[in-house]
């Protein structure tokens, strides 16, 4: 596989560790990073990791990853629940996308039970804190033939 995986991050994810840690957990999205990092090597894969609080700046990203991505694994954040925007932006996404959470949305508040997301991915996994995202490249590798 010649072109890296993109792993993008939406908003408020910058404050992993210090944000409702009972919810998201105490790993810092530094953390997260690092074990894909790693991760990706043991797959003999890259990896582009980017976080933002701009949706605009989200879906410049993802239109990037048309071209420059072997797949995407997405963590929408708060924009899952309410960015058409970001829906149609990856409507012409022709990578697999894999959709992850760090904590559960259907167990929590009633809003977050819709993603926008989720019926353009290939799969969603959630729940498993820092471990979503590595079931996520892994998923996110082989969905993208390697």
């Amino acid at each position: 596989m010649t072109k890296p995986v993109y792993i993008l991050n939406g908003p408020n994810l910058n404050l992993l560790g210090v944000r409702e840690p009972e919810i998201y957990g105490a790993d810092t999205l530094g953390d997260i990073e690092s074990a894909c990092a790693e991760m990706a090597s043991e797959l003999g894969v890259q990896i582009v990791f980017r976080q933002t609080n701009h949706e605009g700046e989200l879906i410049d990203w993802i239109q990037e990853a048309r071209e420059k991505a072997s797949a995407v694994v997405l963590n929408p954040a708060g924009y899952g629940h309410t960015s058409v925007a970001l829906h149609d932006a990856l409507k012409a996404l022709d990578a697999p996308l894999i959709e992850v959470h760090l904590s559960q949305p259907a167990a929590r508040e009633h809003f977050r039970r819709r993603s926008y997301v989720s019926p353009l991915a290939a799969g969603t996994i959630s729940g498993f804190g820092k471990l979503s995202y590595l079931l996520g490249l892994e998923a996110a590798v082989s969905a993208a033939g390697k």
